[in-house]
């Protein structure tokens, strides 16, 4: 496992290790993990995340939204310091918990509460690169949430399980009216995990107010 870590985070594989050890810790009695997840941290919630870290340009923009425990978006700025990393959770204990960790952890992050589909925060945030969500809301909703906190152009990256296609397929009205172009599944981390993690990728276009054809 130790090499694994350092390869998908690097120099920041102390800090990897320490934020497992406040999850193991915290994270059942805080409400951020199940007691299930304490053997599994690694594998099902750190290096799930991280993996998704070749999906995200250099020095990008990325808001983490119902960042909950910090994932993905603590194992992101971790590995990645060159990204600039806004955790943002409607919970206040959970806010709590997120700033705890950054400030013990020493991140370069910013820790935001509200709801993505809030109007004041939707302008506090708008116009980033990248959006991420874990095990938040199904696709169509996430759409709703998340692309209009994007630039043009900018990507919404949803980790998701076997299920991906079939959530593009039902909610492909939703995405479409929210501007998201060109959804696709990608797999990401064959180099680090057994059953890689599974995203779907929506690109933001200028949002049009009508269905968009699949070409």
């Amino acid at each position: 496992m130790t090499e694994v870590v350092s390869k998908a985070f690097g120099a920041g594989s102390d800090r990897a290790t320490r934020f497992a050890e406040l999850l193991a810790v915290h994270g059942v009695e805080r409400g951020l993990i199940g007691p299930r997840e304490v053997d599994r941290l690694w594998d099902r919630h750190l290096l799930n995340s991280v993996a998704i870290a070749e999906c995200v340009p250099e020095g990008a923009s990325i808001v983490d939204v119902g960042s909950g425990a910090g994932l993905p978006g603590i194992p992101l700025a971790i590995a990645r310091p060159d990204l600039k990393v806004v955790l943002l959770e409607p919970m206040a204990r959970r806010v709590a918990w997120l700033e705890e960790v950054v400030a013990k952890l020493d991140l370069n992050v910013t820790v935001v509460r509200g709801r993505a589909e809030e109007k004041p925060i939707r302008q506090q945030l708008a116009n980033r690169d990248v959006v991420t969500a874990r095990a938040v809301a199904p696709l169509g909703k996430l759409a709703g949430w998340c692309l209009p906190l994007l630039k043009t152009g900018g990507r919404l990256i949803a980790l998701k399980g076997s299920s991906a296609a079939e959530e593009i397929e039902r909610d492909w009205d939703e995405i479409a009216r929210f501007g998201g172009v060109d959804p696709e599944v990608q797999t990401c981390g064959r180099e680090l995990l057994a059953e890689p993690t599974t995203v779907v990728v929506v690109r933001r276009a200028e949002p049009t107010g009508r269905n968009r054809k699949r070409r």
